[in-house]
This record gives C-alpha cells, structure tokens and sequence, in this order.
C-alpha cells in the first residue's frame, strides 16, 4: 500500500529528516520506503560507517530498491515493520537510532498498527527517535499512548500536506 501516489516532496523531507543528529547516528530504520525518495535522501546525509535497514511488504518495491541501491549501508528487509526487531539482528544491531515511517497508519487495523509502534518502542535507542510523516493526523493518539513526548508539525508543501510527528522514549 502507498501513503500517497506523488513521491514526497523536498520541503517535507527537509522537515522530517532534521531533528537527527547525523554526526551520531549509527542505524536508522526506514518503515515504507516505497520507491526510495527519502531512501536516498537520507543516504547522502549519513556517516560513512553509519547502516540504513529499510523494510519493506511490497515484492516489486523491493526488488526495485535492490536492483537500483548500489550503497554498502543500505540493506532491504522484506517483510512488515513488525518484523523490525528480526530486520535489525539480521544486519547485527539490536536497537536503531531513528526510525522514519511513511507507513499510512490510518489504512493498517488497530491491532496490527498498535503492535508496529510497541515493536518500535522496543527497538529504538533510550535517545532515539521515531519520525513519522502521515497525510491525516488519526495516529496521533496511538503514538502519544505508545512514546512519553510526541511532538507535531505540519508540512504544507507536499501533495498531500503532511503531517509530522517527532516520538521520544
């Protein structure tokens, strides 16, 4: 399933990725990367030594980031978020610095979204933080049940306007 058929524009990607501190990220997780776009975004701004794990349910997206990803720090998880903690010991971490979503929480039942953000919960750094961009703001609730601080914003330049939302542990 896609969040949205428009790939995400600059200006929300500019938003979402800067709260992380790049100079100290050492594994970030990409839920939903779909065809990439913040994918590579988020690989240019990385550390040298620093791992990108991104998962993902769509066969053909996967065999497209495979095929067209030719960075060492990338690798592709196939399967669902809720795998997370399987995806990072594949690659030999056990918690993730900052994990971005594109996931369209509102279109994923109560109790399959509910386990995706305990899971993330779990995985993430005490410092770490969850970065989730979605075009309603129905998960609102669920995050502030699952992360101590959840923050907002809003990114009008995108179609569809987005909204951010910034978890801490």
């Amino acid at each position: 399933m896609l969040g949205s058929i428009v790939p995400s524009s600059r200006f929300l990607i500019n938003h979402l990725l800067e709260p992380i501190d790049w100079a100290q990220a050492r594994v970030i997780v990409e839920y939903g990367p779909g065809v990439g776009v913040i994918t590579a975004e988020v690989l240019r701004r990385m550390r040298p030594d620093a791992s990108l794990i991104v998962i993902e349910t769509n066969q053909d997206f996967v065999t497209f980031l495979r095929a067209s990803a030719k960075d060492k720090r990338l690798h592709v998880f196939e399967g669902s978020a809720e795998a997370v903690s399987e995806a990072l010991r594949q690659y030999g971490h056990d918690k993730a610095s900052y994990i971005i979503s594109g996931i369209p929480f509102s279109t994923v039942s109560a109790s399959t979204r509910e386990r995706i953000l305990q899971k993330t919960r779990n995985v993430l750094e005490p410092s770490g933080l969850f970065l989730v961009y979605q075009f309603s703001s129905r998960v609102l609730e669920d995050l502030q049940r699952n992360f101590h601080i959840v923050s907002r914003q809003f990114e009008p330049l995108n179609i569809l306007p987005a909204h951010l939302f910034f978890c801490r542990l």
